[in-house]
């Protein structure tokens, strides 16, 4: 969680209705033992989506990937990077997100543009992402500080997938929820994007071992338990039956803003926000990397990129800015002057 200070002991009873875009808000309700985010996209995610002119439901899927990294990203402390990746046999085959905290985001999606135009026009994220898997990894600079947790892709969405790596990899109850959205501002068509993320954080140890799991109904008469034996908390029961309460367009519409949203919640049991968090879109690529990456090839390998005018071009995947490379360049000696990248 942001350790920022909290902007005000609790939200007011009238909470602003317009909150900022591309902004994440940290909150927590005390009484429920809840600590959270929430996150909305509005110019950063339109740009990512509008560059590579991504298919909608691609566009949907990608934009909900970057809701998901930007909620989880967010809470490193100091420097570091969250990536979240998907490699599955779906028609997109590929996603790639990454936060550079503190608040840089870049994302791409590699797809099959046959398989994605036969999708019906309702298809869900899970029928775009198929079987494979989804990495998350944290990398704050060392390889003792390196850490990657691994989900099972076996037809469930990015939401699903999320609350099993937290089953999982931190054990942690967690509950989030997506949403992404093309609406008309200015008179424009623009892609925004939300999200989400409430995590049951009990300070006693009786409450800490209710596990993030639904046991079903209990038959008339008996207490209901999770898997550990215990009953489940009712303020996790609590929480969760609020988070199903959230429709996607409260997570996109600017006129709802984050603050609303977590009074609209938790008015009745009290909840303080903290600073929020802004986000840029902002890719990591520069001319040093690439030639580093170019380095790092064979000779051959070298020399089977250059292509007819001479010169070895690289496209970023992310940004899609273009660079150009003199051959004697990537082998170490100076570029002829006024060989510069160019979009």
């Amino acid at each position: 969680m942001s350790s920022g200070q909290p902007t005000t002991s609790s939200i007011p009873s009238a909470p602003i209705a317009e909150g900022a875009d591309d902004a994440v808000l940290p909150y927590s309700v005390e009484p429920l033992d809840l600590r959270g985010r929430a996150v909305r996209l509005g110019p950063s995610i339109d740009t990512i989506l509008r560059r590579h002119g991504y298919p909608d439901p691609v566009a949907r899927l990608l934009g909900e990937a970057t809701a998901l990294t930007a909620l989880l990203g967010s809470s490193l402390k100091g420097e570091g990077r969250f990536q979240l990746q998907t490699k599955t046999d779906g028609p997109v085959e590929m996603i790639v997100v990454d936060f550079e905290a503190p608040d840089r985001l870049r994302a791409t999606a590699r797809f099959d543009a046959e398989r994605v135009a036969a999708l019906d026009a309702k298809a869900k994220a899970a029928d775009l992402i198929g079987h494979g898997h989804l990495a998350m990894t944290i990398d704050q600079g060392s390889a003792q500080s390196r850490y990657q947790g691994i989900v099972a892709l076996e037809g469930q969405g990015l939401e699903e997938a999320a609350h099993q790596y937290f089953r999982q990899s931190e054990q942690i109850p967690t509950r989030v929820r997506l949403a992404v959205a093309e609406q008309v501002e200015g008179g424009e068509q623009r892609w925004r994007a939300g999200g989400l993320l409430m995590q049951f954080l009990p300070s006693s140890p009786e409450r800490m071992r209710q596990a993030d799991l639904d046991p079903g109904d209990a038959p008339e008469g008996h207490e209901r338990l999770d898997e550990t034996g215990l009953p489940e908390d009712d303020a996790w029961v609590e929480a969760r039956s609020l988070a199903a309460t959230v429709e996607d367009h409260e997570l996109v519409d600017p006129a709802v803003s984050s603050e609303r949203l977590l009074y609209r919640l938790f008015h009745e049991r009290g909840v303080r926000v903290f600073d929020a968090q802004p986000l840029i879109e902002q890719c990591r690529c520069s001319r040093e990397r690439v030639l580093g990456m170019i380095r790092s090839f064979s000779d051959q390998e070298r020399r089977d990129m250059v292509a007819d005018d001479g010169k070895i071009g690289i496209t970023c995947e992310f940004c899609s800015r273009h660079y150009v490379v003199d051959p004697a360049e990537a082998e170490g000696e100076a570029a002829p002057e006024g060989d510069q990248s160019h979009h």
